[in-house]
């Protein structure tokens, strides 16, 4: 196991009836900027329960809403602007991972005197930023509870992640029921991108992170035990809370830390949703078993690891390569025929390889480190695979 060290500041509060300690907002100021995304928490009447709570507790507003799936760099600006503009002094975000992560690279831009596409290139330029509060609507990146951040600018078919402690935030709510209307669409594509942040933190190659292994089969298997019920009985609070907390805790750092691997499968959708702005979760769970079968027939040394995932995850038995091979299919059963999910790229709108060359270049280059090497050829291969 790795040296690491570990620091999650975020106060978490989990579970009905939440929305009331929005008032811990009133120990960064009086000014807020209230990010969101389309209209869904009107509907709901989780926007005029969060005003009424602000406002109660002498907190001016001030509002951007609209905020993209595919969170891009111009909404980013705007808040930015807004922020100077108006004097503010925190950053609320109320929805999924999108709007959270606008919300985050808002609060540094707000910091910082230059363009923020600067602190999404380069992580470290964030030396300050303003406190970033969050209330989740949907489970899926986890940004509630880490330090990243996913922007996009589609002008260059960009799409890049960023991070920085001065942006985890200072407290998020976590209430399950506000899940209960997420679409079937979002709820799988949720699960998907959960399970392959666990992913990219299982298949490392470091030893002796033990501990870090079960957790992350842990989280796997919540999310396949979870997400075909949350998929059926969308108002199912056990199932809407389990999956709410393995998205948090799946890329908060507790399975990484000690057992760092660079990530490679995220890269590879990174640059999908960059040039035809799909669906990220809909991108990783294609990805994901084609990137399983090209490392397992580039390397069959790592046939014991995707051996002890069939065992442990899917209660496989067996010979190691066997075990292994169906696990894999496993993988690719439970998103494509339980969850319902599109199983290539085809389905999800692309249906040409123009980009397929230059994404690979891109991708291959964001892959460095991870669990076996990927280079421009290998990512080609496997964005051919999924096509």
């Amino acid at each position: 196991m790795n040296n690491f060290t570990y620091y999650v500041p975020t106060r978490i509060h989990f579970g009905k009836k939440q929305l009331g300690h929005l008032v811990e907002l009133r120990q960064s100021g009086t000014k807020a900027l209230l990010v969101y995304g389309g209209g869904s928490i009107k509907r709901s009447g989780l926007y005029d329960q969060a005003i009424q709570i602000l406002v109660d507790s002498g907190i001016s507003i001030v509002e951007l809403s609209g905020v993209e799936p595919n969170p891009r760099i111009e909404s980013v600006r705007a808040g930015a602007a807004l922020c100077k503009e108006n004097g503010i002094e925190m950053v609320l975000a109320i929805g999924g991972g999108s709007v959270i992560d606008c919300a985050k690279i808002i609060a540094a831009g707000a910091c910082y005197g230059g363009d923020p596409w600067d602190l999404v290139l380069d992580g470290g330029k964030i030396q300050k930023a303003l406190p970033v509060y969050a209330v989740l609507t949907l489970a899926a990146t986890g940004s509630e509870m880490d330090q990243f951040a996913v922007i996009s600018d589609l002008s260059k078919n960009e799409k890049w992640g960023t991070g920085s402690d001065m942006v985890k935030p200072v407290m998020s709510i976590l209430d399950p029921t506000y899940t209960f209307t997420v679409s079937k669409k979002q709820t799988v594509a949720g699960t998907a991108d959960m399970m392959s942040h666990t992913f990219e933190n299982y298949f490392t190659n470091v030893s002796g992170a033990t501990l870090q292994g079960y957790l992350c089969e842990a989280v796997l298997k919540t999310c396949i035990q979870y997400g075909p019920i949350a998929l059926e009985d969308p108002e199912h609070y056990e199932a809407r809370a389990n999956l709410m907390w393995a998205s948090s805790l799946a890329i908060n750092g507790l399975l990484s830390g000690g057992a760092e691997v660079g990530w490679c499968v995220h890269p590879m959708e990174h640059e999908l949703s960059a040039f035809y702005d799909i669906t990220h979760g809909e991108g990783l769970a294609i990805l994901t078993p084609v990137w399983m079968r090209y490392v397992l027939e580039k390397d069959p040394s790592k046939t014991a690891k995707f051996a002890v995932y069939g065992r442990n995850v899917w209660g496989l038995s067996g010979d190691d390569a066997y075990v292994a091979k169906t696990a894999i299919d496993k993988t690719a059963e439970f998103f494509f025929q339980t969850m319902h999910m599109p199983n290539n790229l085809r389905a999800v709108g692309i249906t040409e390889k123009t980009n397929f060359e230059v994404m690979a270049d891109k991708a291959a280059v964001g892959s460095e480190g991870s669990f076996i090497p990927l280079t421009k050829d290998d990512v080609l291969s496997i964005f051919e695979a999924a096509f």
